[in-house]
């Protein structure tokens, strides 16, 4: 007997609104992301409109094919970067009912078209609806609304039959880190990538992109979005193709998903893995600390997640994400490549290295429980997670201040750059350290180094992203030094940048361990995941 889609849907809402009962912080962020959705959904609706307010045919050929494209490349990438893939509706959770897997795949994707993500794609391209029925009258928007509707359900297959496929691969140790490490570093080099083609455009024969964009829009991810433009030219007989190629994209995606749903509905099992001694003699305990750390507990807390950052997968993304970052640098040198601007990446990037403890509790899940019995003191946690954090980042930031002197032709200032990127991430750790105690949210039971659980993944993205505008906020008595002091900064850029981070660091850190202290079973609550 069929199962109705609406099941699926009520159960969606259901879970969002018990995970929001009784929790101020989450219906906060809730909050907050649902404000940013709709501050996105507008901006596009008037990007996507303009166009046709000014009767630009011209500039709407252009705008459309590749505004539709690079949304669904954001529906497939941005989510694995910034704010996580949302597994409130995870197919494992239903591995053990008698369901079909047309029924699986009717209803996860009718509960994703009703999340933020979703609504806000929908709102924001209303506007190339507008600018079809403004450029071709209303049977070109009556076309471009079809479109448009095709293009979500584009974004929502490719999005889930990725994601699914990819927890398929997560099915042995080297297979789930080969994995990680290679969508993390295709997702993470969007931002530069876009940075080029926008340096490539300021340049670009415009005649050229037309033409580019004409052939955009009879690929997949144009070909919904510019059969209005087809309609107001005249171009008719274009519409039923374009409509064709993209169901035969969205039937193609879902058959991928089919065929990797009920791998996906299993990924959650593992094997036990054994830990044994290793032939030199060194018991398990001894095999994650380093031969030269100190063996307190300070020590063993920094061996700890120091290992963690390099072997568990979410944190890894992060660190492939923050590496990636660094390709700003040399890619500025395409619309960019006077010192200030070069400079002015890099600080960007010591801005992004905090993010990824932005739910750094988060990451452990219930095992936190174990620090809790043990009362480990807040400020010790809080230092040992930092302190791990800055050692697999700190390289990262002396090679990008070394690649932003090489690049502005000021060797002699690689020093006082280095003391701003320290400086800023000083003031990013100060911010996000709080926010991490005050903010921590459960992570799914998952092998995907991307997932969220509970909706509201875009909610989720916005500590991370308070972190960074905190970071350069606090960091700007640094910068203005930077620039009043002038020839005097080479040489104490680096002292006042390190003194400056450490000081800020300090003072978040002990606002953090204090706060920990306060509220270790909120915590322990808020990330275990249920």
């Amino acid at each position: 007997m069929a199962v109705s889609v609406w099941p699926f849907v009520r159960l969606k809402l259901r879970i969002t609104a018990n995970g929001l009962r009784g929790r101020p912080a989450r219906i906060t962020l809730f909050v907050l992301g649902a404000f940013g959705a709709t501050v996105l959904a507008v901006l596009g609706y008037a990007a996507f409109a303009l166009p046709g307010l000014l009767h630009e045919r011209h500039a709407a050929e252009i705008l459309l094919p590749f505004g539709g494209a690079l949304l669904v490349l954001g529906w497939l990438f941005l989510p694995l970067l910034f704010f996580g893939v949302d597994e409130t509706l995870d197919p494992a959770r239903f591995a053990l009912l008698p369901l079909s897997r047309r029924t699986l795949i009717a209803g996860l994707g009718t509960s994703a078209l009703i999340g933020l993500p979703a609504l806000a794609t929908l709102a924001a391209t209303a506007g190339m609806v507008d600018t079809a029925a403004r450029l071709g009258g209303p049977l070109a928007g009556l076309a471009q609304a079809v479109g448009v509707l095709g293009g979500l359900l584009l974004c929502v297959a490719l999005s889930r039959a990725v994601t699914s496929a990819f927890a398929t691969a997560l099915r042995s140790r080297r297979a789930r880190d080969l994995a990680t490490i290679m969508l993390a570093v295709v997702a993470a080099s969007v931002g530069p990538l876009q940075l080029l083609l926008l340096g490539l455009l300021n340049k670009a024969d415009w005649d050229n992109v037309a033409g580019i964009a004409e052939v955009a829009g009879w690929t997949p991810l144009g070909a919904p979005y510019s059969v209005g433009l087809d309609v107001a030219a005249g171009r008719g007989w274009a519409v039923p193709l374009k409509l064709l190629i993209d169901l035969a994209a969205i039937g193609g995606l879902v058959l991928w998903w089919n065929r990797t749903l009920e791998q996906a509905m299993t990924g959650l099992s593992s094997a036990g893995r054994r830990v044994s001694a290793r032939a030199d003699g060194r018991g398990p305990v001894d095999q994650l600390m380093f031969r030269w750390w100190p063996r307190t507990r300070f020590g063993a807390l920094v061996a700890r997640e120091t290992r963690y950052w390099w072997r568990e997968n979410r944190r890894r993304a992060g660190l492939v994400a923050l590496t990636m970052a660094g390709l700003f640098l040399p890619v500025t040198s395409v619309i960019g490549p006077n010192a200030e601007f070069v400079s002015g990446m890099a600080v960007l990037v010591g801005a992004f290295a905090p993010v990824a403890l932005a739910n750094q509790f988060g990451y452990d899940g219930s095992a936190y429980a174990t620090n809790v019995a043990v009362g480990i003191p807040g400020r010790l946690e809080i230092h040992s997670r930092a302190t791990a954090h800055a050692l697999v980042t700190s390289p990262l930031l002396i090679v990008v201040a070394v690649l932003a002197g090489l690049l502005a032709h000021d060797p002699a200032g690689i020093p006082a750059r280095l003391g701003t990127l320290l400086a800023v991430y000083g003031t990013g750790l100060a911010v996000l350290l709080p926010i991490s105690v005050r903010a921590a949210y459960a992570l799914p039971e998952s092998t995907g180094p991307f997932a969220v659980s509970s909706g509201g993944s875009l909610a989720k993205g916005l500590p991370g992203l308070a972190g960074m505008l905190g970071g350069l906020l606090g960091a700007l008595p640094v910068l203005l030094a930077g620039h009043l002091l002038g020839p005097a900064w080479t040489w104490a850029g680096l002292p006042i940048g390190l003194g400056y981070g450490i000081a800020a660091y300090l003072i978040g850190s002990g606002m953090a361990g204090d706060l920990l202290d306060r509220r270790m079973p909120e915590v322990l609550a808020a990330i275990t995941p249920r």
